[in-house]
């Protein structure tokens, strides 16, 4: 798995959820009992951890902003994040693959 990868999946979740308002990341996730914003920022506190253990830095908790718009922006810092720390294939693996697991109930 390469970065180049991980770049295509972020940006497939992007253009999915990037116009959506409020109403829609309030909705419930398809077959589950969370909201699409609960399922994304869960997304993104999953991949805000890949980055800290491929960097050697503590996990830290991703803030849960008041407008939830900004979870498409907050994916993309983490992912970044991920990237700098330079992990090895196995990890850009497991964040694809939490990516386009995250999408198919979106």
């Amino acid at each position: 798995m390469s970065a180049a990868e991980l770049d295509r999946a972020v940006g497939l979740l992007v253009r999915q959820v990037g116009h959506w308002q409020q109403p829609r990341w309030s909705a419930k996730a398809e077959g589950g009992n969370v909201s699409r914003a609960d399922l994304v920022h869960k997304l993104v506190q999953e991949i805000a951890n890949l980055a800290a253990d491929a960097a050697g830095e503590p996990r830290r908790e991703v803030p849960r902003l008041p407008n939830d718009l900004a979870l498409p922006d907050q994916l993309r810092v983490v992912t970044a994040d991920l990237k700098l720390a330079e992990p090895a294939d196995p990890v850009l693996a497991e964040a694809t693959e939490a990516i386009t697991r995250t999408r198919a109930p979106l």
